[in-house]
């Protein structure tokens, strides 16, 4: 990946940052994919935010460096690279730049800090049971009555709903023409009466998502982000953000040098896996995959103008990004199954402290394959994101 001297000198500043502060109980638990908790997500990201990094992409009058799309998006491969868990971007990367971009100036002050120094975390208040990818289907509603917005209705698949202070929910305020109208953008305290969190069970055996629901649940109608009816626009500028970063190379490459690894500790014949050809090659393929994405990434990213990739383009990005994750795990379940591959989902809690049973990391392995099944579903599944790519950008 050829890369300005001055992105490989940054490149160089991250990686042995991450080396020296990542605190070694996170690192080993990335490494096994073992369960993290939200304490262990707030102390990464307050060194993080100390460092002056959490939240670089955003303005400097926010408390941000003002990185341009390249820089941020070597940032967070890199850090990914080095085995530092998931930047959570539900507060950071989704609502934080609504807040800076089409929030009030009393939003941006009361909000803003909080998310950049992980004091508060944020979920998603988009899909429901009949509006997934969909978006527009959405149901839920908020009727305005005084100084604030009744709230009833239900979302799912939220991600970390149950260590979430705020949400930022999209719900109907108004009937328009079309469904993508009437649609307003809420910030919801997640500790206000009538809001009830359920926990979905994953086949992962970990906690990632949940239900939410919301039972004449009282918002103040300060907490209305822009206007009233016209959160569609804020929304596709979110969605447009989140898959973005959806390409996850930086995983990718870590996951790679983790399947090298299992490869070349694993006999078949009494010689390493690593000298399998078929496996060489396949191995080659999804080096080439992801040094392809890489490529394509830099230069949609690292624009002469710089300007952000559009959504089709996102949209590609996303697409890629999660199969290539799906190829690799799938590679590495291949091969650590030939030294047995347990699977215990008592293993994913985060108080489990049992013995781990089969190769180093095994069992985190099968946890972190069956969580990538679902990659290619959410933030919109790959199948409506070719249906977009097919209708705007070819015009199909």
């Amino acid at each position: 990946m050829l890369l300005p001297s001055e992105l490989r000198a940054f490149r160089a500043e991250v990686r042995a940052f991450c080396r020296g502060m990542l605190p070694a109980d996170i690192r080993h638990k990335v490494d096994r994919n073992l369960s993290l908790t939200r304490d262990d997500h707030a102390r990464w990201q307050k060194i993080l935010h100390e460092r002056g990094w959490m939240g670089g992409h955003w303005p400097v009058e926010w408390g941000g460096r003002g990185w341009g799309p390249a820089q941020r998006w070597l940032f967070e491969q890199t850090l990914a690279e080095e085995g530092a868990p998931w930047l959570i971007p539900l507060g950071v990367a989704y609502v934080g730049p609504v807040l800076y971009t089409f929030g009030n100036e009393a939003q941006k002050r009361r909000f803003l800090p909080r998310i950049l120094s992980a004091d508060d975390f944020w979920a998603q208040g988009y899909s429901e049971p009949n509006a997934g990818s969909d978006l527009a289907g959405l149901r839920t509603r908020a009727v305005r009555d005084g100084d604030a917005y009744i709230l009833n209705g239900q979302k799912t698949w939220t991600t970390y709903a149950h260590w979430a202070d705020w949400m930022f929910c999209l719900a109907r305020t108004q009937t328009g023409d079309r469904p993508q109208d009437g649609v307003s953008f809420l910030l919801v305290d997640m500790k206000a009466p009538g809001v009830t969190v359920r926990a979905i069970p994953t086949m992962d055996g970990k906690h990632h998502v949940n239900e939410v629901f919301f039972d004449e649940v009282r918002v103040p109608a300060e907490n209305l982000v822009g206007e009233e009816g016209k959160a569609w626009a804020y929304a596709k500028f979110l969605l447009v953000q989140e898959r973005l970063i959806a390409a996850e190379t930086g995983k990718a490459r870590h996951l790679l040098e983790r399947l090298r690894k299992s490869a070349d500790e694993t006999c078949e014949g009494g010689r390493p896996l690593s000298e399998d050809s078929t496996l060489r090659r396949q191995m080659a393929e999804a080096e080439i995959d992801i040094r392809a994405l890489e490529a394509v990434c830099l230069r949609l990213l690292g624009r002469a103008d710089g300007s952000a990739p559009t959504g089709v383009e996102a949209n590609l990005l996303k697409i890629r990004g999660t199969e290539i994750e799906q190829d690799v795990t799938e590679l590495m379940i291949r091969v650590t199954s030939r030294r047995g591959l347990p699977f215990d989902p008592a293993a994913f809690r985060p108080d489990w402290n049992g013995a781990e049973i089969g190769p180093a990391g095994a069992i985190g392995l099968a946890g972190e394959f069956l969580h990538l099944r679902a990659a290619t579903i959410y933030g919109g599944s790959n199948e409506i994101q070719r249906g977009i790519i097919a209708k705007q950008g070819l015009g199909l």
